[in-house]
């Protein structure tokens, strides 16, 4: 066992003194900011009072969205005539057309009607006296010969009575609504209704391989169109869905991000030279041109979207000019900083060489940035794509204000889910080819 003695823990203590003499802020600084968290989360917490916004929250709301995200809904009306007969009716523009026959709704020979809600184990049959609702492994009738409905037998934990109707919640395969003289049923299907084409199309309800006979080899439903140009035109002019308006502000939004990056990157290159301190030696237009960056880009592109909305009205002009100003203040900075980290040396190389400063700034200084620049500015692009969406629902064209129009309507959901898949797939295409661009650019490989 090795023993040190007083002299030699003095000199190792004087050595290294960053070990034995530790600083207050080196002792604790991470308790410090441990403690520090916790009571920031604890004034989070009350600022926003968590615990009263989780309690009231409408968290049924999360799934409803979200079923009419991925599903549609088809809500016959059973009205009870004075006669005792039922007269079926349906909303004027119901997925499935002017005149359905569903096999989910069968005519009794009693006269009443039976409607499968979700197969056998939830049904609703409906006479000129009462409604039935069966389901959960139970049969609730209601009688509706009176004044009001009236539940016999008790009431379901499913089932709510008000004073005019009875309301039975099935769940995710609908609802259905009993008052005296009508019945009203929404029955909820998976998938996207005439997603293809709409009620009014000559191809509307026919099976796949008719519509393909049809499209390749049938006589022409119009004489003056050939079926393939109808079908693309019935697709395209979708009313239910609107594919073409939808892919035109979808196109519009790509060229609103390129075009506003474009613009903000070719005017922040030259500006980026005059305002880097080892560039142009000019302490005042360096100031002048960096806060003029800083001005640009701490107006965010939505408040700029709202002024030149207010200015040229709405439209893919003013996105992208909003674009165009917050590219100019964000590159304008990464450039600037880009020019000022450069290695000085091959660039006062060159300039030892007696060469004019447009060659010196040519091959001193562009290999060095113009990696850099290019995979800041594609990256930049990317980033608009999403940007030029949100900046749409403000009036700047573009697929945002699709997006706006669908969501306000507090209905179309599954148009919603529907843009925001389109709005993925391009975010991910664009994502990819710029990462493959950067690489390619950096002399790196993609792993």
């Amino acid at each position: 066992m090795t023993v040190i003695d007083a002299n030699r823990m003095h000199e190792i203590e004087t050595r290294y003194p960053e070990y034995f003499h530790r600083s207050f802020r080196q002792r604790f600084g991470g308790l410090m900011i441990l403690i520090a968290t916790l009571l920031y989360s604890l004034y989070a917490v009350w600022f926003f009072d968590l615990p009263k916004l989780f309690a009231e929250a409408h968290w049924e709301r999360v799934g409803i969205y979200l079923s009419q995200w991925v599903s549609y809904d088809v809500q016959p009306e059973l009205r009870i005539e004075d006669d005792g007969s039922i007269d079926i009716r349906y909303p004027r523009f119901s997925p499935l057309g002017d005149n359905p026959h569903p096999d989910w709704l069968v005519n009794n020979p009693d006269g009443s009607i039976t409607v499968s809600i979700s197969g056998t184990s939830r049904t609703v049959t409906v006479s000129k006296s009462e409604t039935i609702v069966t389901a959960h492994g139970v049969s609730v009738p209601v009688e509706v010969s009176s004044g009001a409905p009236k539940v016999v037998g008790p009431v379901p934990g499913w089932m709510t009575v008000y004073d005019d109707n009875v309301l039975a919640d099935l769940g995710f395969a609908g609802n259905v609504s009993i008052s005296v003289d009508r019945v009203k049923i929404r029955k909820r299907f998976v998938g996207w209704a005439n997603f293809i084409f709409d009620t009014q199309s000559s191809f509307f309800d026919k099976p796949v391989g008719e519509v393909v006979s049809l499209i390749v080899s049938g006589p022409r439903i119009k004489p003056d169109q050939s079926n393939l140009s109808l079908a693309f035109d019935d697709i395209w002019n979708n009313s239910e869905w609107q594919h073409g308006d939808v892919w035109t502000k979808l196109f519009q939004t790509i060229v609103m991000a390129f075009l506003g990056t474009l613009l903000g990157a070719l005017t922040a290159f030259p500006l980026a030279f005059l305002a880097a301190r080892n560039i142009t030696p000019n302490r005042l237009l360096n100031q002048i041109l960096k806060r003029f960056f800083d001005f640009l880009r701490s107006v965010d592109m939505l408040i700029w979207a709202l002024f030149l909305t207010r200015a040229f009205g709405p439209g893919p002009l003013a996105g992208s000019g909003a674009i165009f100003l917050t590219e100019t203040g964000t590159l304008g900075k990464l450039y600037s900083e880009g020019l000022e980290n450069i290695d000085n040396k091959p660039r006062e190389g060159i300039k030892s060489t007696g060469a004019q400063t447009v060659l010196v700034h040519r091959y001193g200084i562009m290999p060095q940035i113009v990696p850099v620049f290019v995979s800041q500015t594609l990256y930049q692009w990317e980033s608009n794509v999403r940007g030029a969406t949100i900046i749409g629902a403000v009036g700047a064209g573009g697929i945002g204000l699709k997006l706006w129009e669908a969501m306000r309507t507090n209905a179309n959901w599954e148009n919603v889910a529907y843009m925001v898949i389109l709005i993925l797939i391009v975010v991910f295409i664009f994502d990819a080819a710029s990462n493959a661009l950067r690489h390619r650019l950096m002399g790196t490989k993609t792993h």
